[in-house]
């Protein structure tokens, strides 16, 4: 499984970003793709998580009604649409998967890190004026 995350960058507090993630050698129709940040000095956070088939969306408090994640099955693609962004988003930003983080019922959260086996390589999201 490889999972290739981009779309970070810097942006000014207040404005959108999308991230995408391009996964590949999935071999299971239900699986998870979630979202994770990291801070400097911060512990990871899930932020955000799809199920595959159902569809269902899963969001962190800190991001609920800013942030939206989607899939693209044709693409083999999950986005995270991010908008209205502030300081506190900066983060390196990873999509991760692995059986561990959920099924065909649901993602299960809020994420933990350890149930998962394949990461991406992380993009940067830096908001800042």
């Amino acid at each position: 499984v490889q999972l290739v995350e981009s779309g970070g960058g810097l942006v000014q507090p207040g404005g959108s970003l999308r991230l995408s993630c391009v996964a590949s050698g999935l071999t299971s129709p239900y699986y998870v793709i979630t979202w994770f940040r990291q801070a400097p000095g911060k512990e990871r956070e899930g932020v955000s998580c799809i199920s595959n088939p159902s569809g269902r969306t899963y969001y962190a408090d800190s991001v609920k009604d800013r942030f939206t994640v989607t899939g693209d099955k044709a693409k083999n693609t999950v986005y995270l649409q991010m908008n209205s962004l502030d300081p506190e988003d900066t983060a390196v930003y990873y999509c991760a998967t692995g059986p561990r983080g959920g099924s065909f019922y649901g993602c299960k959260w809020p994420a933990r890190g350890s149930d998962y086996d394949y990461w991406g390589q992380g993009t940067q999201v830096t908001v800042s004026s």
